[in-house]
């Protein structure tokens, strides 16, 4: 079986989810190809990639949210739809696809099949919570950015059939953790200065911040600023006593995992974020809207509190790759009209 698996290249959660589930596709024996678009992780895949494009990225800003501007000048519209007539997928069994949409719009536009397998299914599905301030144009957004014909999806509980609880890498699942001295800090949205005159308010503790904006590692009194790398970033969760990050879906998740206590910020006109903190809130994580001073008492109090989440994540990524596998029957049927 000939398989293109297509994944997000925009921040590192589609990357660090993609490293266990290519294993998992390896050892099914398939003839496996890999597509990545996008630019904005700080993650490389240990595995050769066919099809490397620039994709459709949506760009951090520094103030809390996407930086709409430079999402824009980075949005070549010609060169995208090059990008969607490039990709052969008509010569593959089966395309997988984590919200990649380049990938995505050229199995749309040849009325191919193209089995989603993101957190963002279970996103949109009717089941997961939602934020209660409505953004039509987000759900569009998300809707509409990969196009998919089936679809199975992650989330921090099962709120469907076809959802999973996340998949939590082998790094992290074999690691040791320990209460360690140090908050794990990740906020891409925001730039170094606004974290640091943020975290700067609490005394007495230490942070790690691990940043996209920053090549060169730092240390300012209790705040050490370094750029991001898998291991670092992995080995300072597992030792630290809590993470603060934005609403994703993959570095909260870890963080649950490894029983660590959690405060999440979501990006400002983030649909998908929002939905993200509307799930974590109802399972009792505290959520603070953004990194303004006058949040600054919601975060001490997390600091000087040890309210844990528990959960159960067990490792089923080849039970879920075997079931995305069997779409290939109907794949193979459908290619014969």
């Amino acid at each position: 079986m000939k398989v293109l698996y297509a994944i997000q290249g925009t921040g590192n959660g589609h990357l660090s989810r993609a490293r266990d589930i290519i294993p998992a596709l390896q050892r099914k024996n398939v003839e496996l190809d890999i597509l990545v678009s996008g630019t904005q992780a700080d993650i490389k895949l240990p595995y050769p990639i066919k099809y490397q494009l620039s994709g459709w990225s949506f760009i951090f800003g520094k103030k809390g949210g996407v930086d709409m501007w430079r999402t824009y000048l980075k949005t070549n519209a010609a060169r995208i739809n090059k990008e969607i007539k490039s990709i052969p997928v008509a010569e593959y069994d089966l395309v997988i696809n984590d919200f990649e949409p380049i990938s995505a719009w050229a199995c749309k536009t040849k009325n191919l099949p193209c089995v989603a397998l993101s957190h963002q299914s279970a996103v949109l599905s009717r089941h997961a919570p939602k934020p209660k301030q409505k953004d039509h144009l987000g759900k569009i957004i998300l809707e509409k950015y990969a196009p998919s014909t089936s679809q199975y999806g992650f989330h921090f509980k099962n709120y469907d059939d076809n959802i999973f609880t996340p998949i939590i890498r082998q790094d992290v699942r074999s690691i040791k953790t320990s209460p360690g001295e140090h908050y794990t800090v990740y906020l891409p949205s925001y730039s170094d200065e606004k974290i640091l005159k943020m975290l700067s308010n609490i005394k007495d503790v230490k942070w790690q911040v691990f940043s996209k904006h920053n090549q060169k590692e730092f240390i300012s009194k209790d705040i050490t600023i370094s750029p991001i790398t898998n291991e670092a970033f992995v080995h300072s969760m597992a030792e630290s006593k809590g993470v603060l990050c934005g609403a994703g879906f993959e570095t909260p998740a870890e963080a649950l995992y490894m029983q660590k206590k959690l405060l999440v910020i979501p990006m400002k006109g983030q649909y998908e974020q929002q939905c993200n903190a509307a799930a974590l809130k109802d399972m009792g994580v505290p959520v603070v809207k953004s990194l303004k001073i006058k949040h600054l008492d919601k975060i001490k109090n997390w600091v000087y509190t040890d309210t844990k989440i528990e959960v159960n994540y067990p490792d089923l990524t080849d039970e879920i790759i075997e079931s995305v596998l069997e779409e290939s029957l109907t794949f193979k049927k459908d290619k014969q009209f």
